[in-house]
């Protein structure tokens, strides 16, 4: 493809047109400054890509998400949440004694060292758990430093995997005032931060098969999402040569902010809200159709996904099954159905490409199994984990990689001059 030609203060400079294997397009700037002088001003980087990458391709307008070329779809239906974090990490799906030693490997690693355990203590009981979440996985390279080369670079890899679950579940313990459940090595991956989470002493606690495979399948679905904030905050932190642990807590910190990682938690609060008022739905819809209010429909559309959601499609199908099959008597999905039907057919809703999305799904599947709205998005940093992991790796072993240091547009005084405090006049 010809290079891209930018006139500047009437100098033509080219830049080379890079092309990737979906036919994505992109010039590459990197000697801009250095031939110009002048910067692009991007608020946000919606149209720069900080990088070339193999883990995860998105199409929005079409709908499409894939993890190294394997479609969401089935991903989600055919397979496991252990065979999507070493497929993202190792770029291949793995074989059955891969995965056996993978799967041994995450079980093996899923206890806390006993001394972690005095960090849970310190806290207080209402400490929000994503703060829990990103200060104990930050510790961890206190316990755990290794190298970034070699076999301790793998071990750091599981340990984290195996472990974030378990401190997950401790997070939710310490918030209620419960004793802490330690990991069965009898139990999957999904399995096991069931038990974790809901058992307590002396009372038998078995997962119910479908709340299991309902998890591992939303697990699944948040996996990676290309160059978000959380990842691309993974990599920034990364390229200046912090370690795994230190920089996937940096993500986890990105991820709690609202604005990134609190949509299903605000589908469940504009619930709470809706059911407050009385429950008719009806008059919020109104409200969301009307321009000049500011009210908005949370969990509808995507800023993404234009016209659906590929995620939504497949969770869809499980949330109406184990909706159907527990029998939840809840008020608030209730209303959840109400608000997806009319999504799902009014004309407003339709046109407007404003369907519901997997944020409402997940929300309603979350509550639905028991967990309670604090720990939203602590499931989601949970599902991200094996990506950020992926980007992770992938930027310490691309060779164009460089720290990460954006530029800016200054807007502030000119040069002035100083006056001590003292000598200064009224």
């Amino acid at each position: 493809m010809d290079p891209a030609r930018l006139n500047i203060n009437d100098q033509a400079v080219e830049f080379p047109v890079l092309v990737g294997t979906e036919k994505e397009v992109g010039f590459d700037i990197l000697k801009l400054r250095g031939s110009t002088g002048a910067i692009t001003l991007d608020p946000g980087f919606a149209n720069t890509g900080s990088c070339e990458s193999t883990i995860t391709y998105i199409d929005g307008e079409a709908g499409i998400l894939r993890y190294r070329g394997f479609s969401i779809e089935d991903l989600a239906t055919h397979s496991t949440f252990v065979d999507v974090a070493y497929l993202l990490i190792n770029g291949q799906l793995p074989t059955r004694p891969l995965f056996d030693k993978f799967n041994q490997d995450l079980t093996h690693h899923s206890l806390l060292h006993e001394d972690m355990k005095k960090f849970f203590e310190g806290y207080p009981q209402n400490a929000p758990p994503m703060s829990v979440l990103s200060t104990i996985v930050s510790s961890l390279s206190a316990f755990y430093p290794g190298s970034e080369k070699g076999e301790d670079f793998d071990v750091n890899i599981t340990r984290l995997l195996a472990k974030l679950k378990t401190i997950a579940a401790f997070s939710y313990k310490k918030s209620i005032g419960q004793p802490y459940v330690y990991p069965r090595n009898d139990l999957g991956y999904a399995a096991d931060f069931l038990h974790m989470m809901f058992a307590v002493p002396s009372e038998p606690y078995e997962p119910n098969d479908l709340l299991v495979k309902t998890l591992d399948m939303l697990l699944i679905l948040h996996a990676d999402h290309e160059q978000n904030c959380s990842t691309s905050t993974v990599r920034m932190v990364g390229s200046s040569g912090a370690d795994l642990f230190t920089s996937i807590s940096a993500g986890i910190s990105a991820l709690s902010g609202p604005l990134h990682g609190g949509a299903n938690t605000a589908v469940i609060e504009m619930l709470e809200m809706i059911r407050a008022d009385g429950g008719d739905f009806s008059k919020y819809v109104n409200k969301a159709k009307d321009k000049n209010d500011p009210f908005r429909l949370m969990g509808f559309g995507h800023r993404v996904y234009k016209n659906f959601d590929p995620r939504a499609r497949v969770i869809k199908k499980i949330a109406d099954e184990v909706l159907g099959q527990l029998g939840i008597n809840d008020p608030l999905l209730d209303l959840a159905k109400q608000l997806e039907r009319i999504a799902l057919e009014d004309e407003y809703f339709v046109d407007r490409g404003l369907y519901p999305n997997v944020d409402f799904y997940s929300g309603i599947l979350y509550r639905a199994m028991g967990i309670p709205t604090n720990m939203f998005t602590v499931m989601f940093a949970l599902g991200r984990l094996p990506g950020w992991i992926a980007q992770w790796v992938e930027m310490k072993n691309d060779p164009a990689t460089r720290i990460y240091r954006p530029r800016q547009i200054y807007m502030g005084e000119n040069l002035r001059p100083y006056v001590q405090i003292g000598h200064r006049t009224k």
